[in-house]
């Protein structure tokens, strides 16, 4: 795809943190997102898929119509929301986070505390997730005000029916702005990070394949992963690893029999590398929590639950270490895209009852299916 030159946006790469290494993220000025021309749209699509984060600034006044259509930019055929109906069902462990906008339901509501009115919800409780809700091991309550963990590394997709999005968006209405955190990877590496309270952190899934040694680059092209049916049920009983990187194994996971009724033809089985569409760069772009067998090259499948995740693990570890971790500091009005075919994400941070945040979040299941690598193919 060109670069886009005739276009007003500015596209300016995101200064790194001191000490980093990661090579993502860039803010667009200039940009009318409720009134964008050809052009317009072309620069962002470049910018979306060369910085893979991308950020307006200002942009509080950013209607939910106006969001949804900015949001299908990358992907036109695409109109329902990326979970589909997951957020009815009260076992899976996204339904606490979400709330659906009445006239735009591709658009959802996350945040915290209690709002009255937003969008035409009414008496509305967010709940900001906390990584006592998922992980096996957590910080004690004298450390969880200054201190943090990522809460869950993972892409937005429902991984069974519907195929993963191309983007997502998120708006940040209302940020409460208090001291930063200490994020804690306590796997006994003695990683940690500073990050601005609630922060939304991102990892390049191109930097975590390229980092991996020549034979697991080659054995993540040739692999591919086969997702749990109904994953975000199945693993409601389950508990994560402290780095928010996959889960641990107890025998926790929810058998067949516990899950709504399974159509074999729905469930996924996706390269573990996914081709950037503009740039042709691979990235290792795996749900740790989600997954359930590894399928070979040579049709083999790994079904031992606990090597599998030990497995992913391994290769998706290196690519979450603190220098290569972007954290966004919210502001209010911030508006950003990420590529969800080329990041990992995670929420951070913890908030009082008092400290009400409100964030708009858009993504739709995409109309194609994720592109691997020719040993993939």
């Amino acid at each position: 795809m060109p670069h886009a030159t005739a276009s007003d946006i500015i596209v300016r790469p995101l200064p790194s943190r001191p000490g980093s290494k990661y090579t993502i993220g860039a803010e667009l000025l200039n940009a009318n997102l409720e009134s964008l021309t050809p052009h317009d749209e072309a620069t962002i699509k470049h910018a979306l898929y060369t910085h893979q984060v991308i950020l307006f600034k200002n942009q509080s006044a950013l209607t939910p119509s106006a969001q949804y259509a900015v949001t299908r930019l990358f992907d036109p055929a695409a109109t329902s929301y990326g979970h589909g109906k997951t957020l009815d069902a009260k076992r899976s462990v996204l339904h606490p986070d979400l709330k659906t906008i009445p006239h735009q339901p591709q658009v959802q509501v996350i945040g915290n505390g209690f709002v009255e009115e937003f969008e035409g919800l009414k008496d509305i409780n967010l709940k900001h997730p906390h990584h006592r809700t998922f992980h096996r091991d957590v910080l004690s309550d004298e450390l969880d005000r200054d201190n943090t963990r990522f809460y869950r590394w993972h892409i937005d997709a429902a991984l069974y029916d519907l195929e993963p999005p191309m983007a997502t968006s998120l708006l940040a209405v209302e940020v409460p702005k208090t001291e930063c955190q200490t994020l804690r990877y306590d796997d006994g590496t003695g990683d940690e990070m500073r990050v601005p309270r609630g922060s939304t952190v991102f990892v390049s899934g191109e930097t975590m394949y390229d980092v991996l040694s020549e034979e697991d680059k080659k054995f993540a092209r040739e692999t591919k992963v086969q997702y749990a049916p109904h994953p975000y049920i199945w693993m409601s009983g389950a508990r994560s690893r402290s780095t928010g990187l996959g889960m641990v194994c107890e025998g926790l996971e929810l058998d067949a029999a516990q899950l709504p009724p399974v159509e074999e033809d729905k469930i996924k089985i996706l390269p573990m590398c996914w081709k950037n569409p503009v740039t042709g760069k691979l990235a290792l772009q795996i749900h740790p929590s989600a997954v359930q067998k590894l399928v070979l090259k040579d049709g083999t499948v790994v079904d031992d639950l606990e090597e599998v995740r030990k497995i992913v693990y391994r290769l998706q570890r290196p690519g979450i270490a603190p220098e290569l971790v972007f954290p966004i500091d919210w502001d209010e009005g911030d508006f950003a895209i990420f590529n969800n075919r080329g990041v990992l994400h995670s929420v951070t941070g913890s908030f009082l009852p008092e400290e009400v945040r409100i964030f708009r979040q858009c993504n739709m299941a995409a109309s194609q299916p994720v592109e691997g690598p020719e040993e993939c193919a």
